[in-house]
């Protein structure tokens, strides 16, 4: 068979573990497993597709080729296209934010922007040493607005605020000093080539033996009135509306994306 009718591979990899009490769905798109408007559809079609599974205990999500995900795709935040993948974004956060099981990501390298937004909206997250959090989006003359409505919840005010404000990289350490780490896992290496595998050995001691019927309810009555649940509604509306509205009109926010895929500096009119 020639390459070219080949079937691609997939850019979201499913897989039913532990005798089908986790659903694991791992992030698989070269280079960087961009959260692009195809992938988000995936993971969403993934989550539906086994929302109603009667044994499941925990979906757990993961990046593969040693990074989480570098974000949202870039080029879908131009002008033109960015008011429909904030849209298609924030519905899937949405939903995973209200997911009737916990959800759990793995972090290992980097974790940026979208991602990182993502991951602020789970139930439990474990990250490796060399695991790097940020939402760089000021330095290309935008924000995020996701981690401006849900990141006060997750972590102290102060510290969401340095990190919209600056795009500054966290590292797993200080990630876990803020409060949203559930903890720590061995990187991959030689004697541990699967960080995985302590995930499940955690969710063994903590979740398995639990009754999936009893942790649906208790994981909807932790959700179902919480600030984080809240703040993705009308305060997230809000901060999607400034985006749509007030800041793509402008020229730097324009000129910011534009320089990033020119791989230029960018020149700031402050307008």
């Amino acid at each position: 068979m020639s390459a070219s009718n080949e079937a691609a591979p997939p850019i979201l990899v499913q897989e039913l573990l532990e005798d089908g009490t986790v659903l694991a769905l791992t992030l698989s798109q070269p280079k960087g497993n961009i959260l692009s408007s195809p992938m988000l559809e995936a993971l969403e079609a993934a989550l539906a597709e086994h929302r109603d599974r009667q044994a499941l205990r925990l979906v757990l999500l993961r990046g593969a080729g040693g990074n989480f995900s570098f974000g949202a795709s870039v080029p879908e935040h131009e002008k033109a296209s960015a008011p429909k993948m904030l849209a298609t974004f924030h519905r899937v956060l949405r939903g995973i934010a209200s997911y009737p099981l916990p959800i759990a990501a793995l972090v290992e390298g980097r974790c940026l922007g979208g991602a990182f937004e993502l991951v602020l909206c789970c139930h439990f997250l474990f990250v490796t040493p060399n695991a790097i959090f940020a939402c760089p989006e000021i330095k290309l003359g935008v924000f995020p607005p996701v981690l401006a409505a849900v990141g006060p919840h997750r972590m102290p005010t102060a510290a969401c605020e340095r990190l919209l404000l600056t795009g500054d990289d966290v590292d797993a350490a200080t990630a876990a000093m803020l409060g949203f780490v559930t903890t720590m896992v061995s990187a991959a290496s030689e004697k541990n080539p699967d960080p995985r595998a302590q995930v499940l050995e955690w969710y063994r001691n903590k979740l398995r033996t639990l009754s999936a019927s009893s942790l649906r309810q208790a994981t909807q009555a932790a959700r179902e009135r919480s600030p984080l649940v809240g703040s993705l509604g009308e305060a997230l509306d809000v901060a999607e509306r400034r985006y749509v509205t007030q800041l793509i009109e402008t020229h730097d926010a324009n000129e910011g994306i534009a320089a990033f895929l020119q791989r230029r500096a960018p020149a700031w009119k402050d307008a």
